[in-house]
């Protein structure tokens, strides 16, 4: 909220301001319990794919969840198991990286399964993130041998080879603000805990990396509005990290306030104007339940707790709803988690003589009042001008 003076008067200017709202929603389970899934959203449905039931238990299955949060199950991956990417490009949400396996599964918008050209080279632990009409599989490692490559997928599922990440690694994250796409932290063969954020642009040209406030890796990310987010995962100096790093859209680096539990291998969605990390492994044998919300100006709030701890679960986003599902705690889970983002109405107490124009609003209005509430809608937008007064 910008605020500006202007003669006698401080005026606070609000353009589409909102007050999130967070409301948990019951939802049907996954079709499968199963730890170590992937998410990802395409056109109508938001997709929980592979993971596994057991150590010795992968899985293929997929469960989408329509925009009306009914449950259905389309062709299983061709591939089985956990350390799966995925992300979504034009019409297709885009699966690879299982046991290592070099297969991508396509699914479109109507959940018909295809097989576009497999991965460059066969690798697990890596991360995907689209940016302009590609998407992008970067990293990874297999048999104890950590890769730079990167794979980049058109959104008519062509494949090519753009410049590879500035150092190999896996368990990295990835997420995509404005323009770029950037690949951050995990572990290398120089640096166990690699600060390095590699950045490409729409035009798949890397630029020159950047850094994290230090090295991590597991850690999770998610875009809100004009910032990316990197947050939670593993340090040299802790198992359990709560901090968060948050990428603009020029690249500039801020550091919001930390999460309210440190932990690794939570999951990450961003919902309308709410970026969402839940879950994760806070101590050793103790999983959170905790949720953590960052509004658009990086400001965090606490929505209600899963309804059961959790690490290594996946989230994904379809329409008002954020999604969390699966994960592992005695055993693995077939829970969901739904939160509805909703917007509250602005409410302000405002004193004699301030001024105000907002949406709706034919012209501008004073209170004359000694003290009078006034009640918004959100998105709201237009202003107010203080004079002598005081907003609560």
């Amino acid at each position: 909220m910008p605020r500006r003076q202007d003669g006698k008067y401080a005026t606070i200017e609000l353009e589409s301001y909102e007050i999130p709202a967070l409301t948990k929603r019951e939802v049907e389970g996954l079709s499968q319990s199963r730890a170590g899934l992937v998410a990802t959203t395409v056109g109508n449905y938001a997709l929980f794919a592979g993971g596994s039931v057991t150590s010795s238990s992968p899985s293929s299955t997929v469960d989408a969840y329509s925009n009306s949060l009914t449950r259905s199950t389309p062709t299983a991956l061709s591939a089985t198991g956990d350390g799966l990417a995925g992300t979504t490009v034009g019409s297709y949400a885009l699966f690879s990286g299982a046991y290592a396996s070099s297969t991508v599964d396509a699914y479109n918008t109507s959940l018909a399964r295809s097989t576009p050209t497999a991965l460059s080279q066969n690798r697990r632990e890596l991360t995907a993130t689209a940016v302009g009409n590609y998407a992008l599989f970067g990293g990874g490692m297999r048999s104890g041998v950590s890769y730079s490559t990167v794979d980049a997928y058109s959104s008519s599922l062509t494949r090519s080879i753009p410049t590879a990440l500035s150092i190999e690694r896996y368990s990295l994250s990835a997420a995509s603000v404005g323009n770029y796409a950037l690949f951050a932290g995990g572990c290398s063969p120089a640096t166990v805990y690699s600060p390095v954020v590699d950045v490409y642009n729409s035009n798949l040209t890397r630029t020159s990396p950047i850094t994290l406030n230090q090295g991590k890796l597991n850690m999770v990310a998610t875009s809100e509005g004009t910032y990316a987010l990197f947050a939670a995962g593993r340090t040299s100096s802790s198992y359990y990290s709560s901090t968060v790093d948050a990428y603009n859209t020029s690249l500039v680096r801020s550091i919001p306030t930390d999460l309210s539990v440190g932990r690794r291998l939570p999951a990450a969605t961003t919902v309308k104007k709410c970026a969402l990390f839940g879950g994760g492994m806070s101590s050793p044998g103790s999983f959170t339940s905790t949720i953590d919300a960052y509004t658009e100006n990086l400001t965090r709030n606490t929505p209600a707790v899963l309804s059961q701890g959790r690490y290594n679960l996946a989230a994904t986003t379809i329409g008002n709803y954020a999604l969390f599902g699966g994960g592992y705690e005695t055993s693995a889970s077939a829970t969901v988690d739904c939160y509805e983002y909703s917007s509250k109405d602005l409410e302000l107490t405002l004193y004699k003589g301030t001024r105000y124009k907002f949406q709706g609003m034919d012209a501008e209005a004073t209170v004359e009042a000694d003290m009078a509430t006034k009640t918004i809608a959100t998105p709201a937008t237009g202003y107010i001008k203080l004079k002598k007064g005081t907003l609560s």
